[in-house]
């Protein structure tokens, strides 16, 4: 069964390994070395007032935010989603300062995930470091298909968000965030700012 869970990878490993000559004489190797690397533009991100979902309890006299996020809550793209969204089409906004807690839960039947606090803004379909912007804004063994959260498998991190800004929010195994796991995640500075969820 996790054969048929890696079949969507394949077109991304073959297209790797094309080749030939180009028109020049030269290998497609060698004109992919010359030509300049294009920036990839960067998703946008969705629009409106943030909403309170169910998942999203802020308590603004403690200053937290707990947050539940289920891995294949569907089995929309395949299970690689979180609270069903995909490809960035929803964005977290938490208050700066405030202690977060992520509670990751896996129903994927067959896969692991992740979830991570990353500085990545575009190009999701390139590898993507697991290591945090936030102390403790990541799951354990963000990579591994063994010792991620596995099926059936919660975990739960707790970090501050220490710095107003915009971030991500990936799953860091391997392809996973190529093909669509991945969130908005922004930290607003300022009393009375709206959070919450935008895109939900």
């Amino acid at each position: 069964m996790r054969l048929l869970r890696l079949l969507p990878l394949l077109p991304l490993g073959l297209a790797a390994c094309g080749g030939g000559e180009t028109p020049d004489g030269g290998g497609a190797a060698d004109t992919a070395a010359d030509a300049p690397a294009a920036a990839a533009p960067a998703p946008s991100r969705p629009t409106g007032e943030p909403t309170m979902p169910e998942w999203y309890v802020v308590d603004h006299d403690a200053r937290t935010v707990e947050l539940t996020l289920t891995a294949g809550s569907t089995n929309r793209n395949n299970y690689w989603n979180y609270n069903g969204a995909i490809n960035g089409e929803m964005a977290i906004v938490v208050p700066e300062g405030y202690e977060v807690s992520i509670t990751l839960i896996n129903q994927d039947p067959n896969m692991p995930h992740s979830a991570v606090i990353s500085d990545r803004l575009s190009n999701f379909t390139a590898p993507i470091d697991p290591v945090p912007v936030f102390d403790g804004a990541a799951t354990q063994n963000p990579t591994s298909m063994v010792d991620a959260t596995m099926p059936g498998e919660t975990e739960t991190i707790t970090f501050s968000a220490a710095q107003a800004g915009q971030y991500s929010l990936v799953c860091t195994i391997p392809g996973h965030s190529a093909l669509g796991m991945w969130l908005w995640f922004d930290v607003v500075a300022g009393d009375g700012q709206p959070v919450g969820v935008i895109g939900a």
